[in-house]
């Protein structure tokens, strides 16, 4: 009895003294005063940035970022009052559209904070220091860095386990649709359409840096077993099943590293070494010959090589948003052997060619300047030159499950048939998306080409408009993707030039939404935005900025519109 009383005797003591604080008036007053000072602080000085961003044309508002939220309601209602929906479906379409606006609204604030881009640069030092990374690029060996995406490929469940594929499959929004999960449906689907026409598929999922360099992330781990997703062996014996060929670059990875003892990645990026991309090459092009895939040619092209170097900094370690200039992960120096044709000039792809190859980053690592990397010097490139024919290409950055696809399906729609004469279509995809990727089916349906009443500049014509924003596509937040660039849509509507509506008064126009992991003014646009752009033929830049991450809008007959280069007045500098 002793003891209980004592141990309640404790308890009420503790009770007592936690329930009850004591603070003097003055204490009081004066830590409210501070915490709303510092909170008024803040405000104030997030405030003065967005003013002064918008004097210096950064923004295209004058109201702080705080209250641009507000500006989502009148758009909302104007979808309410306009639908010819019944009355709770312009319910849910508002709806849709205010908690989209609200999804974007909470990423521009994450980005656009003053505070946070003082602070967070001399934080993620620090953690560095202490070996962490952040929610996307975690922290390796020897300055390797490595991609959450792959390293969740590898850890995660089998990506055909059934309760994998029914809850990604449940994993929409009010605003966004859930993503088809299974690829085997979309691969077979896709052999289907191609077999139709006398076409072979090779599918070519890429290995990602973990499962070549597992011994890089932690010591444990074998440096000669290379590692796979549990769902990959039933993948791979699925695709055969249908009569699917598929292309396997990681044991030839793994062969080359025991035998040079070199690495096959970039240490600080997310993308193999130009070495490891050439073998990768070069066994794809052994590949298509051993299964005698295409028709002996009269005479080989003539493509040669010319070596070159380029240092570049991994795109992982700019996702780890370190200061500028910052000594922790340095330039990395790579040899190039970049290709040429028979007349000394950069290789390039060939519509006419009986060769397509559809690919993601790992195509344009290399390839495409914007990158960092070089140019003429990628996948497509050096599979030309194993082959010594020419190679068509159609490559995208992000989405590799589904982007190649949708870009090929357009074409196609508007009647332009990119699949005449080809006898192999090459789908390359980083092996990480069988997991996280969205396998939507796609229609490959030739279109008859539609007259249309969107402008279009004269090639080497560029012209200065007045518009209005009637779409904006989304740009990522900086730092959340691996790429530092990013291109979006717009459709624009009420063209004028020199005062005068123009016949064709709206366009589709792709432009800067993201530089070097920044946000350009572009990305901030809302419908009703007044914007005054300089248009340029697609063509004039398709060359260049083709294979960079891109988002569309969600009509998709607007999708299906050829589009224009847009040059705003801070974006005309920027080389093509």
């Amino acid at each position: 009895m002793a003891d209980f009383d004592l141990q309640r005797s404790r308890e009420q003591t503790a009770r007592e003294q936690a329930g009850v604080t004591r603070i003097s008036r003055a204490t009081a007053w004066l830590l409210t005063l501070t915490l709303l000072l510092l909170i008024g602080l803040v405000t104030v000085s997030q405030h003065i940035h967005d003013w002064r961003a918008a004097l210096r044309g950064e923004r295209t508002t004058w109201l702080p970022q705080s209250l641009e939220i507000f500006q989502a309601v009148p758009l909302a209602i104007d979808v309410f009052r306009t639908s010819d929906q019944a009355f709770f479906s312009r319910v849910l379409a508002a709806n849709r559209l205010l908690l989209q606006e609200m999804g974007s609204f909470e990423d521009d604030l994450e980005d656009a904070s003053i505070l946070g881009q003082i602070v967070r640069p001399g934080m993620q030092t620090a953690l560095v220091h202490l070996g962490v990374g952040n929610e996307q690029a975690y922290i390796g060996r020897d300055g390797w860095l490595f991609y959450r995406p792959g390293l969740d490929y590898l850890t995660g469940p089998g990506f055909l386990e059934p309760r994998q594929l029914a809850r990604r499959a449940a994993a929409g929004n009010e605003w966004q649709p859930a993503p088809q999960p299974d690829p085997r449906k979309a691969l077979i689907d896709l052999h289907r359409q191609l077999q139709a026409r006398d076409i072979e598929l090779v599918i070519m999922p890429t290995p990602v840096k973990p499962m070549a360099h597992p011994e890089m992330f932690a010591a444990g781990l074998s440096a000669t077993t290379p590692l796979n997703n549990p769902s990959f062996a039933a993948f791979l014996r699925d695709l055969n099943q249908a009569g699917i060929l598929v292309f396997d670059p990681l044991p030839g990875l793994m062969q080359a590293k025991a035998e040079t003892g070199r690495p096959q990645f970039l240490a600080t990026d997310t993308h193999w070494r130009p070495e490891a991309m050439q073998r990768a090459a070069q066994e794809l092009g052994n590949f298509l010959h051993q299964h005698d895939l295409l028709p002996q040619q009269q005479a080989p092209a003539g493509f040669r090589t010319r070596p070159a170097e380029i240092a570049h900094i991994g795109d992982i370690a700019n996702m780890l948003e370190l200061p500028r200039n910052s000594p922790l992960f340095p330039p990395e120096t790579v040899p190039l052997q970049q290709v040429l044709d028979a007349q000394d000039n950069f290789w390039r792809p060939d519509p006419e060619a009986d060769v397509l190859l559809l690919g993601d980053s790992f195509t344009n690592i290399f390839a495409l300047e914007p990158m960092g990397w070089g140019e003429s010097a990628g996948l497509a490139e050096h599979l030309s030159l194993a082959l010594q024919r020419p190679v068509d290409r159609i490559a995208r950055n992000d989405h590799g499950a589904f982007a190649t696809r949708e870009i090929l399906a357009r074409e196609l729609a508007r009647g332009r048939d990119r699949l005449e004469g080809k006898r192999v279509v090459i789908h390359q995809f980083a092996a990480r998306e069988l997991a996280v990727g969205d396998w939507k089916l796609i229609d490959l349906e030739l279109g008859e080409p539609l007259p249309s009443l969107f402008f279009q500049p004269e090639p080497d014509q560029p012209l200065e408009v007045r518009a209005v924003v009637a779409a904006a596509s989304p740009v990522p937040r900086p730092g959340s993707v691996p790429y530092a660039d990013h291109i979006l849509s717009l459709h624009l509507v009420d063209l004028e030039h020199d005062g005068a509506l123009l016949a064709d008064p709206q366009a589709v126009v792709y432009t800067w939404g993201m530089r070097d992991n920044v946000w350009t003014p572009a990305a901030r646009l809302r419908p009703g935005d007044e914007v005054t752009i300089r248009l340029r033929a697609w063509g004039d830049v398709a060359d260049a900025y083709d294979g960079i991450n891109r988002s569309e809008l969600d009509d998709f007959a607007l999708q299906l519109e050829e589009p224009t280069w847009g040059e705003f007045l801070n974006d005309a500098d920027q080389p093509v």
